[in-house]
């Protein structure tokens, strides 16, 4: 089986607030692959952001390899969002109608993969991701 690690983040500058997410795909061994940021535009929650950001990060990925691969393919989504990684993993409930509403999406996006897991890091782990929230938002500001 194939694992590709992918590292999510979204921001927003406000709360709510301009939102950008940034996502990086990166082999077993660490490896950047593949590199996003998206502007998403003003209103946006932090929470949010978070949200968008796995699911544009589900969305590529399941483009990427195609769905007859997507059974041999076990992704591993880290995130420096601790309520987005117990939500997705269950430990926590979900109270928001709106992140509610990600969830079932996000769930929705999951199914064919061999295996989908969610891992909480801390934000000095999540700085390539991180790099792209910024600088989608440093773009979409001086336009």
């Amino acid at each position: 089986m194939k694992k590709i690690i992918i590292y999510t983040d979204g921001g927003s500058r406000g709360n709510p607030g301009k939102a950008a997410i940034g996502v990086v795909f990166c082999s077993e061994d660490g490896a950047p692959l593949k590199k996003f940021g998206e502007y998403l535009g003003d209103g946006l929650t932090n929470n949010e952001a978070e949200y968008r950001a796995v699911v544009f990060a589900l969305k590529k990925l399941r483009e990427m390899v195609g769905e007859v691969a997507l059974a041999a393919t076990e992704v591993q989504i880290r995130s420096d969002s601790e309520l987005l990684v117990n939500q997705m993993s269950g430990r926590y409930r979900i109270k928001n109608e709106n992140i509610r509403m990600f969830v079932v999406n996000i769930q929705r996006l999951m199914e064919g993969f061999g295996k989908v897991s969610y891992v909480a890091i801390p934000r000095e782990q999540n700085k390539m991701a991180d790099a792209m929230v910024n600088q989608a938002l440093d773009a979409q500001i001086v336009k």
